[in-house]
């Protein structure tokens, strides 16, 4: 009998990894390069990393950013922490028909500022105009270039230290809010930014760096959820270290969600071997934008892929990928 995957809107855990595992890599192969955020493609003697997005978020502009500055953002960072250099970025625009052109000049300014912050350049595009109802405004699709720099060593030990650049759920919250829908308002923007300076200044650092990820959908949980079924890790997170901002707590608490669980549109996740912990957290503490990085956990062993909660009772519990959709049109 023929399995079934019920597709989910906006979902960003077990069933889209499902979706990508059963689907697009039977079919297109490259089981590799589906653990990672771009992929890194040989060319003459060099490498380079190449990443696709589409972006769909609603509202399109939101406390912190707007769908434009989000595209340029997460794409940069999917190819920096991909130990690239991002270099090239292509966009596609799929616009609904009645579009205000006034929105869209804004979305386009957005764009150009963020790409030309993170010293990317915008060198292709299309656009497409759908019938009334066909498309929530407008939908943003882009592909990413860039040279890789600095390859990373998937290697891991017993002991490292898995480093987060700051507090986490920002985005998800800012998004909730933004849209009205529940009745809430919190001061909290979206943390969307490009982090590929950031990013090259810990590697130009270290050249130990094991894996970087952005904990986009699905949160800090099911990225290192995947990160550790992916490399056969278990991996302890302290709780009490974990950063999340007094206002993303209080909104979590109303609504029922888990701040672990929650987008993040301007976080890095660095994991490396114990010893260059500090020197990492020192340059991070150097940048805006990880200012307020920390240790929040460490792998305890490489022979179990599992994710841990040690609480403050001290008591560990297993994480799971987020299941099902916690919140839709996030990205």
């Amino acid at each position: 009998m023929e399995r079934v995957i019920t597709l989910a809107h906006g979902d960003g855990g077990e069933l889209s990894y499902e979706l990508v595992q059963e689907v697009f890599v039977k079919a297109f192969g490259n089981q590799k390069e589906a653990m990672f955020d771009s992929a890194l493609l040989q060319i003459g003697s060099g490498k380079i990393a190449v990443s696709t997005d589409s972006f769909v978020v609603k509202p399109i502009f939101f406390p912190g950013g707007s769908i434009g500055k989000l595209a340029i953002a997460g794409t940069v960072n999917d190819l920096a922490v991909s130990g690239a250099k991002p270099l090239y970025l292509t966009c596609g625009f799929v616009l609904e028909e009645g579009f205000p052109i006034k929105d869209l000049k804004q979305i386009v300014t957005d764009m150009a500022a963020e790409a030309n912050k993170a010293g990317i350049t915008i060198v292709a595009g299309d656009t497409k105009v759908v019938e009334r109802g066909s498309c929530d405004g407008v939908y943003i699709n882009t592909t990413g270039i860039g040279l890789v720099t600095e390859e990373l060593q998937p290697t891991f030990e017993a002991g490292d230290a898995v480093i987060v650049s700051g507090s986490i759920g920002d985005h998800g919250i800012a998004i909730l809010a933004a849209r009205g829908e529940l009745g809430i308002s919190t001061p909290v923007n979206s943390d969307c930014a490009s982090l590929n300076t950031m990013i090259a200044g810990v590697t130009s650092e270290t050249n130990q760096v094991r894996i970087m990820r952005d904990p986009t959908r699905g949160g800090l949980a099911t990225t290192l959820v995947e990160i550790a079924e992916d490399f056969s890790l278990t991996i302890v997170l302290d709780e009490e270290a974990i950063l999340v901002k007094d206002e993303v707590h209080g909104a979590c608490d109303l609504l029922g969600f888990d701040p672990l669980y929650l987008a993040n549109e301007g976080k890095v996740i660095i994991i490396v071997p114990a010893q260059e912990k500090e020197c990492v957290l020192e340059v991070l503490h150097s940048f805006t934008e990880g200012k307020d990085a920390v240790c929040v956990g460490h792998i305890a062993n490489t022979d179990k892929g599992q994710l841990l909660l040690q609480t403050p009772l001290g008591v560990k519990r297993p994480l799971h990928r987020l299941s099902g959709v916690m919140l839709p049109r996030i990205c």
